[in-house]
């Protein structure tokens, strides 16, 4: 066992810890707002003043909400701090910003992985997480008991931490089309009088089987929004790692336009904006306009 830094406690990242602090190590967590971090360690997590005093750890681990956050955390002096010690940075970040994170860790002397995951806060904390790994192999097998600990299966990706990133956005972008593809339907059938909840059990006990289809059918049909297990602006946030990745190898996904534009008119309906990223159905069963935007536009 061992005394390990965790930044960013979040409704996953509390989770995430928690998990570690069971698995029997000392977890050393950091947070910008402080209630999170009396929560931790009243379950026997120690307290970081400063992301400096959890980043000292030999191994730390960041779960932050997006690339702006990331980038306020892990600035140059802070970086310096990880000579020799190895960061594992796990939240759903651009390819761009891992890119030229794990450079300047790595010249700083210290080691970077990514590895973002697959699941909501429930799944992270029964420890039946995804994870996505990639980054130095020595650096990516000393993290592994860690992530262990963490989820219910490791994927190792290569040693490029940015394809971890890529393929996270890429397995998310898959996500969106089946809820969209669910909202869509379930406002057909609706409409016909076939009630949401028969409907959305049709289609998981039938073709459709697997936990998007299950949990995601279940929470739209029962328009179970609140609280977010997973807001709709980080959704928003990956639709657009999304397309980053596309533009990456030449890709010009046909749906992307329509999503982008479901996304939109969500965000900007006072009654949606705030809730989970499934409410993305609620596009089409409320029949809100949406404005598609030409492809790739410049």
């Amino acid at each position: 066992m061992s005394t390990v830094g965790f930044l960013g406690l979040g409704s996953m990242g509390s989770a995430m810890a928690a998990r570690l602090l069971a698995a029997g190590h000392d977890v050393r967590v950091w947070n910008r707002s402080t209630a999170p971090v009396s929560a931790a360690v009243a379950r026997g997590a120690l307290s970081a003043d400063r992301p400096e005093d959890a980043l000292e750890c030999a191994v730390s681990f960041s779960m932050l909400a997006n690339d702006d956050a990331m980038q306020a955390v892990m600035t140059p002096a802070r970086i310096g701090v990880l000579r020799g010690r190895t960061h594992v940075a796990m939240a759903s970040i651009s390819p761009d910003l891992a890119t030229a994170l794990a450079d300047e860790v790595g010249e700083a002397g210290g080691h970077y992985v990514a590895a973002p995951v697959l699941g909501r806060p429930s799944v992270a904390a029964e420890g039946e997480l995804n994870i996505l790994a990639a980054g130095d192999p020595d650096a990516t097998a000393a993290v592994r008991p860690y992530l262990e600990a963490m989820g219910k299966r490791v994927w190792l990706l290569g040693e490029r931490p940015a394809v971890a990133n890529a393929v996270k956005a890429a397995v998310n972008y898959n996500i969106i089309h089946a809820m969209q593809a669910i909202g869509e339907s379930v406002a057909m059938t609706e409409r016909l009088g076939v009630p949401p909840e028969t409907f959305t059990e049709l289609l998981s006990s039938t073709l459709f089987g697997g936990v998007v289809y299950t949990g995601y059918g279940h929470l739209i049909a029962e328009r179970g929004y609140a609280p977010p297990g997973f807001h709709i602006g980080l959704g928003r946030k990956d639709l657009d790692l999304a397309e980053q990745v596309a533009r990456s190898v030449g890709l010009m996904p046909a749906t992307l336009p329509a999503l982008t534009a479901v996304f939109e008119a969500a965000l900007a309906d006072d009654d949606l904006k705030d809730l989970d990223w499934s409410a993305i159905a609620e596009v089409s069963r409320r029949g809100l306009r949406i404005r598609p935007r030409e492809q790739f536009e410049e």
